[in-house]
C-alpha cells in the first residue's frame, strides 16, 4: 500500500501547530550530496576555500531556490515517517548555501527529486546522518525557517574592478536573507545594488576606489543593518571586510 505522505505530514503539522502556534513547518523530502565550495550562493572563505556555514548546509530545488533570493537562509530540518528516521525527534539547522538543478530526465518521484514543484532539500552528509540513517538515501521531512546563529558581523567580500564591483554579502546572521544591498562611497550618496548571482551583489555607476565603502543590507524580515566605513578607503579587489553585527 502507498503511504500517502501529505497526508501524515499535514496530520502531524496540525498537532504541533496546537503545540506551537508559532512554529510553520512546511513539508518536503531531503537527500544528501557532497558539498563543493562556492555552490550557486558562491559563499566561500577565498583563504580556505570552505563554506562559511561549516558542514551542516542545504541545497534547494527550484521551488525552494527563488534564484538565489533563499541564499543565506538557516532552515531546521526533521525527518518523519520513515524507518530511517533516527529516534529521539532529532532536528538540524541548515543554511541554503547552493541550488538542487532539476533533472527532466528522471520522473520527480524516482530521481528527479529536484524537479519543480516539488520542494526538496539536498542536504550536506554530516546533516542528512544528523537526523536519518545514510543508508536510507531519501526521507520524508518537514522544515521550517528559524534565525541564523553566525556570529562576527556580516561579511563584504569585494571582487572585480575599478568599473565593475561584484560584493559578496554573507555571515549576515539573524534572518540570513539579504533581498537588497546598497552600497556608498564616502564622497558619494547611497546607490543600491543589483544581484548578480546568488548573494553576489553588481554595482557599476560610479569609480570607488580610494574611499571607504559603507553598505546597507535589508534582510527579508524588514530590518537594514548598516555598516558604515565597513572597507576602510585603502581597500582592496580579493579581501573580507567585516560590518556590523
Amino acid at each position: 500500500m502507498e503511504i500517502n505522505w501529505r497526508f501524515l505530514a499535514t496530520m502531524m503539522l496540525m498537532v504541533m501547530t496546537c503545540r506551537a502556534v508559532k512554529a510553520k513547518w512546511d513539508f518536503a523530502h531531503a537527500t544528501f550530496y557532497k558539498e563543493a565550495p562556492g555552490g550557486a550562493c558562491g559563499y566561500f572563505d577565498e583563504n580556505s576555500r570552505s563554506l562559511y556555514a561549516g558542514v551542516y548546509t542545504t541545497a534547494l530545488s527550484t521551488a525552494l531556490f527563488d534564484n538565489g533570493g533563499k541564499c543565506g537562509s538557516c532552515l531546521e530540518v526533521k525527518c518523519i515517517f520513515s524507518k530511517w528516521c533516527l529516534t529521539g525527534s532529532r532536528t538540524v539547522r541548515v543554511t541554503a548555501t547552493d541550488f538542487c538543478p532539476p533533472n527532466y530526465a528522471k520522473p520527480s518521484d524516482n530521481g528527479g527529486w529536484c524537479n519543480p514543484p516539488r520542494k526538496h532539500l539536498d542536504l550536506s552528509i554530516p546533516a542528512f546522518e544528523h537526523i536519518a540513517v545514510y543508508e536510507g538515501g531519501i526521507v520524508p521531512v518537514l522544515y521550517r525557517k528559524v534565525k541564523c546563529l553566525f556570529k562576527g558581523g556580516i561579511r563584504f567580500t569585494i571582487r572585480g574592478n575599478p568599473y565593475f564591483l561584484l560584493v559578496l554579502v554573507w555571515n549576515v546572521g539573524g534572518d540570513g536573507q539579504a533581498v537588497s544591498v546598497s552600497i556608498k562611497g564616502a564622497n558619494t550618496p547611497w546607490f543600491p545594488m543589483r544581484r548578480n548571482w546568488g548573494h553576489n551583489w553588481e554595482f557599476t555607476q560610479a569609480r570607488l576606489q580610494g574611499q571607504a565603502l559603507s553598505f546597507r543590507v535589508l534582510t527579508s524580515d524588514g530590518k537594514y543593518h548598516t555598516s558604515i566605513n565597513a572597507a576602510p578607503h585603502d581597500w582592496v579587489f580579493g579581501n573580507t571586510y567585516i560590518g556590523q553585527p
